[in-house]
């Protein structure tokens, strides 16, 4: 069975920061890139940013780039999101996906996905 779960998200004050962890089982880890996707109540699911499986590249969108930090375990088959300086606009439920067409970074590409955690930034 295949599985993407996402852990680590909450409630955070501005400023803060918190890390979540994306653990997959159910296929082959490393034939796939894995992104983080968000989603904000109202708002389209957007790329926040993936990790190539391929060459390791990784990947950001403009308004997370110098405060968030994507890596990958191979060894655990996990994808962490190390997010720093939140801000109240980074308030989603995030996503993690696997794409194996690479960083597509388009949402109706990825083949799995998880259940979403949510990440709450208070100002």
């Amino acid at each position: 069975e295949v599985q993407l779960v996402e852990s680590g998200g909450g409630l955070v004050q501005a400023g803060g920061s918190l890390r979540l962890s994306c653990a997959a089982s159910g296929f082959t880890f490393d034939e796939y890139s894995i992104g983080w996707f968000r989603q904000a109540p109202g708002r389209e699911r957007e790329g926040v940013s993936c990790i190539s499986s391929s060459s390791g590249t990784a990947y950001y969108e403009d308004s997370v780039k110098g405060r968030f930090t994507i890596s990958s375990d191979n060894t655990k088959n996990t994808v962490y999101l190390q997010m720093n300086s939140l801000k109240p606009e980074d308030t989603a439920v995030y996503y993690c996906a696997a794409d194996t067409y690479g960083c597509t970074k388009v949402a109706n590409k990825q083949s799995f996905w998880g259940q979403g955690t949510q990440v709450t930034v208070s100002s």
